[in-house]
């Protein structure tokens, strides 16, 4: 089932997803201070590419101090945008009962995408 879901997923805007999150990650690597903000960019193209069946877990050294600033960074300068764009369509997709699983997975990766550091993503 999972396996249809993220074919569908893909089918139906996933991949637009993911390369736009690769383009941005892309851009924010071509610093050397972006360089975290795009690898955790990488990270959600990943999960826009495959949603059903990963999960997002938290981190046993999630960097204290260190996350935390990351994540203050990192709303300020995309994450908000993000995490409203994936809660929009979340909420657009949960509105037929076809779309519910669909809007599940963006509520997942909006909770990813407002703060990032101190998580993970865990693949089947």
């Amino acid at each position: 089932m999972r396996l249809l879901g993220n074919i569908l997923w893909l089918l139906f805007g996933g991949l637009a997803i993911a390369l736009e999150y690769l383009v941005s990650s892309l851009a924010l690597m071509l610093t050397i201070v972006g360089i975290p903000f795009g690898i955790k960019t990488l990270k959600l193209a990943l999960i826009a590419l495959w949603p059903f069946g990963t999960d997002v877990v938290k981190t046993e050294s999630s960097g204290g101090c260190l996350s935390i600033c990351m994540n203050i960074i990192w709303f300020f300068i995309g994450g908000l945008p993000i995490c409203i764009t994936h809660l929009f369509l979340g909420a657009l997709l949960c509105i037929t009962i076809i779309g519910i699983p669909f809007g599940r997975q963006h509520f997942k990766m909006a909770g990813w995408a407002i703060a990032p550091f101190g998580k993970d993503v865990s693949l089947p």
